[in-house]
């Protein structure tokens, strides 16, 4: 199974004060332990990178990079990719929708993936099984 890895669950698993924290934990080691593949996009990741830095400082950081991001295949967002996500987030016309979300929807879409590890209630409105 391949399971598309958002923003928001990295967040949870690296934030030990975060209320999800346990759960996120969890499910990571389950996906690490199972060897699914596990996807996110650049996108993902450098809004991954700012929020943990503002929100974690760098050793969290330092966490993300040597022991997270190395189980991950990262998926790039090209200039078609970049312009669908565009697209579908002007269509959607929703202030809390963003653009790294709207393209991380188009990717998994072109990849087929069905199922995404994210607290984010937009991965579900968009017909998307989520974790937890």
């Amino acid at each position: 199974m391949t399971v598309f890895v958002d923003t928001s669950a990295f967040l949870a698993v690296l934030d030990a004060g975060d209320a999800n924290h346990g759960q996120a934990t969890q499910i990571w080691q389950d996906l690490v332990n199972r060897e699914e593949t596990l996807v996110c996009s650049n996108y993902v990741l450098i809004e991954t990178f700012a929020l943990v830095q503002n929100r974690l400082g760098m050793p969290a950081v330092s966490v993300l990079q040597n022991d997270i991001l190395p189980v991950i295949n990262v998926e790039w967002i090209d200039e078609p990719l970049h312009r669908a996500g565009v697209s579908a987030l002007l269509t959607a016309d929703r202030r809390r929708l963003s653009l790294v979300d709207c393209t991380s929807f188009e990717t998994m879409r072109l990849l087929g993936i069905q199922q995404a590890f994210t607290l984010d209630q937009h991965f579900s409105e968009q017909g998307f099984e989520c974790l937890p």
